[in-house]
């Protein structure tokens, strides 16, 4: 299994982290625990310390004994950081249809970020889903990781495996349309791809929590309707596999457009909310300022040159969670990049 790179300081913390982030888990409030800088009233430090990712902060009277936080665990400072509640980006059309009721005339008529509409070739960006959910985005397109020189012989989409296989439930061979079906996708109008392969989601039941690495899934289409540029965010030239907090990435998600963000965690172990009680466990992710909305879902996140970093899957109001791209590409066995 790869490894983020991490410098001397971090792979202490990572050890401390390893050795105690399933007790941390298990405490009132704690939804993941990363390597981060410490935040002192509300400015970022450049002290690495062990973040403690919370729903929300409560005041230490509050909380029993047991849940309280060690403000050093294993020799190393905690930082307890309020994200909210962690969801992967599958259930955001209740939500939208609450915007659009609400809506006033004088919006109406206003210019939207949003990349909803179909086009061919596609492109990383756009909206796109398994039939039967709602919609979500397009990462990239890609073909099969194989040594140099060679016919790939097949090509496919990039996206996460709630919105390409349906949260596990799907079959191969299941129909994806862009756009997606909540943006009028229809099949066989807009069928562009079929399912491929994707990474079962394993999710936690009661005490057996195993470590998910991705939520990644691809979708086999006819290469002239595939596109590998992404929207405002040109073609992947290379992997940007082991990023550090501070670095500023960007995105092209359906919902929400053109974003950047700021890596603020790295090495996080997260749960993650899937809805109707499932809840997983992510291992080795990539935590980012708030750059994303519900259908940003499979958005290939990139450095500012063009350098993958990651996929992104879920969040809250104020963070993005990103699969790490090395995972991505090794375990469905794809390339991303030119060469």
């Amino acid at each position: 299994m790869v490894n983020q790179t991490l410098d001397e300081k971090s792979l202490k913390i990572a050890d401390i982290q390893s050795k105690h982030q399933d007790e941390l888990l298990s405490l009132s409030n704690v939804v993941g625990v990363a390597i981060g800088n410490k935040v002192k009233d509300g400015v970022e430090t450049k002290k690495p310390v062990l973040s403690i990712l919370v729903t929300h902060k409560l005041d230490p009277s509050l909380l029993s004994q047991k849940d309280l936080i060690n403000q050093k665990i294993g020799g190393i400072e905690t930082d307890v950081v309020e994200v909210g509640t962690l969801f992967a980006g599958n259930a955001f059309c209740e939500a939208q249809k609450e915007e659009t009721e609400t809506l006033d005339t004088t919006q109406a008529g206003s210019f939207s970020p949003s990349l909803t509409k179909r086009i061919r070739p596609a492109m990383g960006g756009f909206s796109v889903g398994h039939y039967k959910i709602t919609a979500g985005t397009l990462g990239t397109c890609c073909y099969d990781l194989s040594p140099f020189p060679s016919k790939p012989g097949s090509y496919y989409i990039l996206s996460n495996n709630h919105v390409l296989a349906n949260s596990n439930d799907a079959r191969i061979g299941d129909p994806i349309l862009q756009p997606g079906p909540y943006d009028g996708g229809q099949y066989p109008r807009d069928m562009i791809a079929r399912l491929s392969r994707y990474i079962p989601i394993k999710f936690i039941d009661g005490d057996n929590a195993p470590c998910n690495y991705v939520d990644a899934a691809i979708a086999e289409g006819n290469l002239q309707d595939l596109n590998r540029e992404i929207f405002w965010g040109g073609h992947v030239k290379r992997l940007y596999t082991a990023p550090k907090v501070g670095d500023i990435v960007q995105k092209a998600g359906r919902t929400t457009g053109f974003t950047t963000g700021k890596v603020t965690n790295i090495n996080a172990t997260v749960n993650v909310n899937y809805g109707g009680g499932k809840i997983a466990k992510f291992c080795r992710q990539i935590i980012t300022t708030d750059m994303s909305a519900g259908g940003d879902s499979g958005s290939l996140v990139c450095d500012t040159n063009e350098g993958a970093v990651g996929l992104l899957f879920a969040g809250s109001a104020t963070r993005t969670i990103v699969n790490n791209i090395l995972y991505v590409q090794s375990l469905l066995r794809v390339r991303v990049t030119e060469i």
